[in-house]
Parts: structure tokens; C-alpha cells; sequence
């Protein structure tokens, strides 16, 4: 069947009977011309694992641009590139609040991109494939929801508002979004919001919650819409939890009971008797809970596995209790105030030889970033099913497993991908253009430990090391992570708590992650995902409101350690010079088969970069030979001009002349005839290869040929007749 309404001016179409019949629910979804076959399948039978298995896999089709992949090599895709990764990522921190959690069979939504049209990002039409999907199939969860993105962009309509400098644009192109000072992705539903993200200039709160207003109206309009989809071909719901016999439920009853009275019982002792101020202290308080569960379970002569059920459920608790005390006593499990950071410390230059270095700590959390600057030539190529073109600014993040002290698997997963692009984002908006800091930079921000929020530190240490290097950023910026403690009922939140920088046992269930990144002036990036079913618009201003204070406390802390950035370069940092060229000059510089480029390299050790509009950077860690390429190079290039005059040297003697290089790279040539006002026979009479002799230029042709003479700069002789100059 086919379904259709209107978004921003635009028909979004959903086609449910076309693809992929045997997944338990798909469509093709349309906007504009982009186009996304989105399928949701649920697994046959519940896992061993102790979370829900939910994954999103977001599939890039290069044919879906006209493009065949770039490799020499490889030309089919393979491993995805990071925004598929990130766009997989948005769209299941927007639907994972809404299942079961305690299920344990699998979900799996493929979301595969089969057409672009350069106009209408994938990405959102992706998300709202797999919520049709969703909504249509046998697998049960608490939709369908909905999302949109919301850009702010000069205009000069009646609609902009001076106060924020612009109007707001729902869904708006690619090419509009590149004016954008604030872009914002809202999921959710009724109001209630169960993903954000968004990246600005320096945006306020309050443009921020208006963005928010904006985004909540249209997507309640576009959720009653995949509601009628549901409501007329939705298939009946399968329950992702098994329903338990009656003597099972018996069972649960009795061990779920012992459960719920040792926690309550215990808690009070091992987890609220005293502050726990290090992760450590928490960790032993839990597993005292757990070995007096353990230890009254066998009491009673309940099996293993219902034990290791009590168990999972006692860790569920323990969470609700530490919540229960934020809400009944406003008192957190460490003492600290709602509003109080964790004791922070900031240094910089900690590593020798780097081109900058940073160390940040909040609490036990602690992160190590460090800058490297390299050529302009070492931007990262992209090549993407939507991108073609180079990167200057990457913020790696890696999370080693004995930063939370385990032995585990090293490697880059979606977690480090996306923390490593949250950070970028935030950056972004403060680091220097590229013609005022023309190099490559890549920042690494390896998580030492862990326990809160290590994204939010990355862009801490991030500030402090890009300041060390001497990065001429706008602004530093900081990040810190708000926290919920609430409770719900059908109607909505009973009640709820904002709590500042967020720590282990208080992410729990009622709890949220509202990552925050900015500046003095306002916010740079945002994220959040969230394990309520969304939260509402007063606790987003409250969010808001927290971070701008904790951000202001920690921008305090990092100018004491070094308020701005330093004046110079690191030593062993590499020097770049940027200058112009004539564009039709660019093959004289390479020389055929890049004889001409490649001489000036070996001899000088330097990096060039030669841009299609004429732009040269020169790149070494020595002055003496970046100044020595950069001359080269003008010589080479510079427009010669009738009359000026060269210490040239004789390169070549042919019967008519001698070929002499006035420049390096650039030769012009003596005519036997202008070497001397009396008669020349052959050139080897005069001079030999190698000789440097003084030229005036008297001659350019069209073809940009040069021509000199020698007898140019000498005084006619006394006996001197008119004749003797004539060409023979």
C-alpha cells in the first residue's frame, strides 16, 4: 500500500507492500527523490546476554549517487564509513527507550540508503523508515515515534527573528543547512523528547528551546501519521517477553520478593551509611548487597538460574535506590550537591616532544588529549556515498579497557566513533579558519579512567592541549554531562531531579544522558538519549541551565592553568607557508612528470601542496628550507617583466645561442647575436656550462618565451659600428 503526506513542502511517501516480504515488517520510504528500503526483523528465540539486543545497521550504497567507490582497489563497500555509523547510532538512541528492556530476543532494523538526491539527507528518512517498519510489523515496543531537523538560518524574511538572527528551516537541504548557525535532530513523541542532537555556533538556551518548541509541533504531526499506518495495516504485536506459566510466576514471586527486602533491607548500611567518594567504595557496597542476596537465595534453596535472575534484578534496584535517595532526600550516594562537579584538575605540556598536550581529571574520570599539526596535504580524503572531498579537523577518542579496570578487546567501536565525533563537533566552531591556520589537525584523547562521562572530559583535555600547542581557537570549550533521577506514571513524571556531571550508579533506569559542550558565549554541541519513555521541554530548559553553569565552572578552572592559547608553535611542530600563484603557472611548478616538484622536495626536505586555484603550502620544521622552496617556487612562477636583470647560468650551448636559467626552473636564451656588440661565431667563444653571467630580458613572445641579451649590459667600445650587431 502506499501512504503519503506533506513535510516542509515536500511529499514523504511510504510504500509497504513493494520490498522484502519476508522480514517481519518493511517499507520504501521517499523524500524528494532520496530513498530508503527499511526492514525490522525480530530473532527467533531470547539470547544469553544480560541487555536487550537491539542493533541498527545503517547501509550506504554508493550506486545510490551514481558513484562507484574511489579505491583502485576495492570498489565494493565495505566496512561503513563514520557518518553511517553515526546515523545508526542517532536512530537507536531514538527508539531503544521504547522497548522492553528486560527482553532478550533480538531486534535487528536494516536500514539500506537505495537513492540520494543530493538535496535531502538519508539520514532522517533512514529514521523514519525504521519507525514505519517498526510500527507495521509483529514486534512489540512502545511506537511509533517521530524526528525532524530543525536548522537556523539567516534570512531576511518577516519570519527571522533579530533576537536569534534568523528563521527556522524544518528538513532543510543540504545546501541551506550549510548556512546554519544552530541544526537540531528532536525524536519523540507527545511532546516528550527521546534523542537530541544538535551542533551550533555558540547558540543560547533560549534559541535552544525554541528550536525545541519548533521541532515538537511538527513532530506530532508527522507521528499521527505513522499512527494511521500502524492503525490500518499493523500487524498484531508479539511480546518480546515470554509470558510465564503460573507456577513460574509463582516462582519469580517468591525470589523477586527476597530480592526487593534484602535490597531495601541493605542499602541503608552498605550504600547510604557513609559517603562512597570513589567508584571503588560503590563497586564493594554492591557486591555486599549481592553476596546477602546470594547467601539467603541458597538459604531458601532457589536454583541457579533464577538466582542469576535476582541478581540482574537486584542491580536494577540498587540503581532505583540510588535514584530514590536523589528524590526523597535530594542527597546523592557521594554527598555531593546536585549542582556540584566532582573535584576537577587541569595541566598541559605533560608529554615531551608532542606538538601539544593536555591531562584533564573529574573525579576518577581522566583523559589525555594530544595534537598533532601536520601539512594541509594531510587532511583525511573522504569518499562517501554523499561526500567527496578533504577533512582538516579530526577529534579521535579511544577507550582502552583498563580505564575501567578490565582486561578486554582493543579496538575502535561505535561508542569511541561517536564520542570521538561529538567532541569534534563541539570544536568545530571555535577552531580558526583555515587561511588564518592553514595546517591539518588531529586531536587524541586517550580515556585513562573512567567513571562519568569520559566524552565530555575528551573535551576538556581537548581545550587545554589544543591551547598548548598554540591552536589560535576562538574560545576554549567544555563539556559536561547532566544526569535525571525521576519517577513516571501514565500521566507523565511524578516528580524529578536535575543532577550535574553524572557518575556511575546514577544512570540508571528514570535517568538520562544530556551531554552538553560550549562555551562563554553559549553552546557548540549537544547530545542526549535518555531510559524514560522521553523527557518533557521544562526539563530540557532545566538541563540547559545546569550545564551553562557547570561549563563556566570548568572554563574557570582551565584559565587558570593557561588562559589562552600559546603565543608560539610548538618546536617540533612543523612551520606552513600559504601563498598564491598564478593558476597556468601550476604546471611549470610540477614540470613534466613532476621533475620540476619533486627536485625542489629532495633538495629542500619540505611537504608542497599545490591547490587547482593556485594556492601553494610549503610545509617543514625548517625555516631556512621552507624560505628556500617558497622563493623557488615564486621564481618559478613570477611574471618577468621587459628590462629586469639576472646573475643567470649558462645551462646549454647550442650553434645559435646559449640557453641560460634566470631563475630555477626558469630559462631564457641568448641569441649569438646579443652576447657581444661585436660578431660572435659560436657561443663557446664567449661562455661555457656553468658560468654565471649577467642578462636583461628584451623580449617575451606570445608563447611566453624569453628572450636576453649579454651585450645589453656592456658599453658599446669606442671603434663600435652598427654593422658589427647585425645577425648573421
Amino acid at each position: 500500500m502506499e501512504f503519503k503526506t506533506e513535510i516542509a513542502g515536500k511529499n514523504l511517501i511510504v510504500k509497504t507492500d513493494q520490498m522484502a516480504g519476508q522480514a517481519n515488517g518493511s517499507c520504501v520510504i521517499q523524500y524528494g527523490e532520496t530513498t530508503v528500503l527499511a526492514t525490522a526483523v525480530l530473532g527467533a528465540q531470547e539470547g544469553e546476554l544480560d541487555y536487550f539486543p537491539l542493533s541498527v545497521e545503517y547501509e550506504e550504497r554508493f550506486y545510490a549517487a551514481g558513484k562507484i567507490k574511489g579505491s583502485r582497489f576495492i570498489k565494493r563497500e565495505t566496512r561503513p564509513p563514520e557518518e553511517a555509523i553515526l546515523t545508526a547510532r542517532l536512530i537507536d538512541r531514538s527508539i531503544r527507550p521504547l522497548f522492553n528492556q528486560d527482553s532478550r530476543r533480538a531486534v535487528q532494523i536494516v536500514l539500506t540508503v537505495l537513492s540520494i538526491d543530493g538535496e535531502n539527507d538519508p539520514d532522517m528518512v533512514a529514521f523514519w523508515g525504521a519507525v514505519v517498519a517498526l510500527s507495521i510489523s509483529d514486534i512489540e515496543w512502545d511506537g511509533p515515534i517521530a524526528g525532524v531537523r530543525t536548522s537556523l538560518v539567516a534570512g531576511e524574511k518577516e519570519t527571522s527573528s533579530p533576537e536569534r538572527g534568523g528563521e527556522w528551516a524544518l528538513n532543510p537541504t543540504n545546501e541551506t543547512r550549510q548556512k546554519s548557525s544552530l541544526e537540531l535532530v528532536i525524536c519523540g513523541r507527545n511532546n516528550r523528547v527521546t534523542m537530541i542532537e544538535a551542533e551550533a555556533k555558540e547558540i543560547e538556551n533560549k534559541t535552544i528551546v525554541e528550536a525545541t518548541e519548533f521541532s515538537l509541533k511538527h513532530i506530532n504531526k508527522l507521528n499521527d501519521f505513522f499512527q494511521q499506518i500502524q492503525d490500518k495495516i499493523g500487524k498484531e504485536k508479539t511480546p518480546l517477553v515470554r509470558v510465564l506459566t503460573k507456577e513460574e510466576e509463582e516462582e519469580k514471586k517468591e525470589w523477586t520478593k527476597i530480592t526487593e527486602e534484602i535490597i531495601n533491607q541493605e542499602s541503608e548500611k552498605y550504600l547510604f551509611k557513609k559517603p562512597l567518594k570513589t567508584k571503588a567504595e560503590r563497586i564493594q557496597a554492591c557486591d555486599k548487597i549481592r553476596e546477602k542476596l546470594e547467601e539467603l537465595l541458597i538459604e531458601k534453596q532457589i536454583g541457579k538460574e533464577k538466582r542469576k535472575k535476582a541478581v540482574d534484578y537486584a542491580n536494577k534496584l540498587i540503581y532505583q535506590q540510588v535514584s530514590q535517595r536523589i528524590l526523597d532526600h535530594q542527597e546523592r550516594i557521594d554527598r555531593r550537591a546536585l549542582d556540584e562537579i566532582r573535584t576537577l584538575s587541569c595541566q598541559v605540556g605533560v608529554l615531551p616532544r608532542v606538538h601539544g598536550s593536555g591531562l584533564f581529571s573529574r573525579g576518577e574520570t581522566q583523559i589525555l588529549s594530544i595534537v598533532t599539526l601536520a601539512e594541509p596535504g594531510a587532511e583525511k580524503y573522504l569518499d562517501t556515498m554523499e561526500e567527496s572531498g578533504r577533512k582538516r579537523f579530526m577529534h579521535h577518542y579511544n577507550f582502552p579497557p583498563y580505564s575501567v579496570g578490565e582486561v578486554g578487546r582493543i579496538g575502535t567501536g561505535r561508542r569511541e566513533i561517536g564520542h570521538g565525533a561529538l567532541v569534534e563537533k563541539g570544536f568545530l566552531p571555535v577552531l580558526a579558519d583555515k587561511e588564518e591556520f592553514p595546517y591539518t589537525i588531529r586531536i587524541v584523547s586517550e580515556s585513562l579512567s573512567s567513571n562519568g562521562s569520559t566524552s565530555m572530559a575528551s573535551a576538556c583535555a581537548s581545550t587545554l592541549a589544543a591551547m598548548d600547542a598554540g591552536i589560535p581557537i576562538k574560545r576554549p570549550v567544555a563539556g559536561i554531562a547532566i544526569g535525571l533521577a525521576s519517577e513516571e506514571d501514565k500521566k507523565g513524571f511524578k516528580r524529578y531531579q536535575i543532577i550535574t556531571d553524572l557518575q556511575d550508579v546514577e544512570d540508571g533506569p528514570g535517568g538520562m544522558d544530556f551531554k552538553v559542550i560550549g562555551t562563554t558565549k553559549g553552546m557548540t554541541a549537544i547530545q542526549m538519549d535518555t531510559k524514560t519513555k522521553g523527557i518533557n521541554l521544562e526539563i530540557i530548559k532545566q538541563a540547559l541551565e545546569a550545564s551553562t553553569k557547570g561549563i563556566k565552572q570548568i572554563l574557570g578552572e582551565i584559565a587558570k592553568v593557561l588562559p589562552a592559547p600559546r603565543p608560539e608553535l610548538s618546536s617540533y611542530a612543523p612551520r606552513v607557508k600559504i601563498f598564491k600563484i598564478n593558476p597556468d603557472k601550476i604546471r611549470d611548478v610540477i614540470g613534466p612528470g613532476g621533475k620540476i616538484i619533486n627536485e625542489i622536495i629532495n633538495q629542500t626536505g619540505v611537504a608542497i601542496d599545490i591547490e587547482d586555484d593556485g594556492t601553494v603550502s610549503i610545509t617543514s620544521e625548517s625555516k631556512e628550507s621552507l624560505e628556500k622552496a617558497m622563493q623557488w617556487i615564486k621564481d618559478i612562477t613570477r611574471e618577468f617583466k621587459i628590462g629586469e636583470v639576472f646573475q643567470g647560468r649558462v645551462t646549454r650551448l647550442m650553434d645559435f645561442g646559449a640557453f641560460v636559467e634566470i631563475v630555477p626552473g626558469q630559462e631564457g636564451l641568448v641569441h649569438v647575436s646579443d652576447m657581444a656588440h661585436h660578431y660572435v661565431k659560436t657561443p663557446s667563444s664567449l661562455v661555457k656550462t656553468g658560468d654565471i653571467i649577467p642578462v636583461r630580458i628584451i623580449e617575451i613572445d606570445r608563447q611566453g618565451r624569453i628572450n636576453l641579451s649579454m651585450k645589453a649590459l656592456k658599453d658599446k667600445p669606442a671603434d663600435f659600428k652598427e654593422k658589427n650587431s647585425e645577425r648573421k
